[in-house]
């Protein structure tokens, strides 16, 4: 998307010191301009919903983004013309309305922002920067992060270990309806076989947890492949794009 805005008419639009051309106003597309629009979402997400925290305010943004434009057609890379990955879209053009009401959403606690970073082997000192307050990382602590709850899916098949299989585990808080049951449909990244447990979510009250997994069988893909898993009930379509890598083994000389 291309954004029309104020510009300062000291610079050329193109920045270029050959540009000889001045506007008050300039199209700019790029995170530059999409940041201040979705901070600005996020503003009055919250705004509606007092309760909700950052982690749950993003999900409602990301799965209820959309992947198509407004001809029904797949958002395409600039690039390429060709259909937009999530490694360019990421979750796609958000939609404000839905995302005020988006069925579930997939919650992080702050602890488990810190365990991640125990992970990466923070020191006590770093942490304490982060949390501003005493955490020390326990022998159980450490989380990786395919392990957090994320509401996309990010699958690295490294061919070093021979690692075809990865599963993943995610925590879905219904804030729509007491009563949905929620169905997946998956769309299946080339040369991936996903296989999701359970495949009904039956919610009975609002507020309430229930979880699922993914298992992703890769074979022996190569590059990049994209997907994504989607749950329905009713009006409400929670989608969460998948991406897939392989990391070769090294060849022996």
């Amino acid at each position: 998307m291309s954004i029309l805005a104020a510009w300062p008419p000291s610079t050329s639009p193109s920045l270029l010191q050959t540009d000889r051309r001045r506007s008050n106003f300039n199209i700019i597309s790029g995170t530059s301009m999409s940041c201040p629009h979705v901070s600005g979402l996020a503003a009055l997400l919250k705004a509606a919903h007092k309760d909700w925290s950052p982690a749950a305010i993003k999900s409602a943004l990301m799965t209820t983004a959309r992947s198509i434009d407004n001809r029904n057609a797949s958002i395409l890379d600039i690039s390429s013309s060709t259909p937009a990955t999530p490694f360019a879209i990421g979750s796609g053009h958000v939609d404000p309305e839905k995302a005020s009401n988006p069925g579930l959403v997939y919650d992080i606690a702050p602890d488990d922002y810190l365990n991640y970073l125990c992970s990466m082997s923070y020191t006590s000192q770093q942490l304490m920067t982060v949390a501003r307050q005493n955490y020390s990382c326990s022998s159980s602590s450490g989380a990786r992060d395919r392990e957090l709850n994320y509401p996309s899916f990010s699958v690295l098949f490294d061919g070093r270990k021979g690692n075809a299989t990865v599963t993943m585990t995610r925590t879905a808080m219904n804030v729509g309806p007491a009563k949905c049951e929620y169905e997946v449909r998956v769309k299946e990244p080339e040369g991936v076989e996903m296989r999701v447990e359970p495949r009904v979510l039956a919610f009975r009250e609002t507020g309430e947890k229930l979880s699922y997994r993914v298992r992703f069988d890769g074979g022996k893909g190569s590059g990049f492949s994209f997907g994504e898993i989607v749950w329905v009930c009713g009006e409400f379509r929670v989608r969460s794009p998948v991406a897939v890598s392989w990391q070769q083994a090294r060849r022996k000389d």
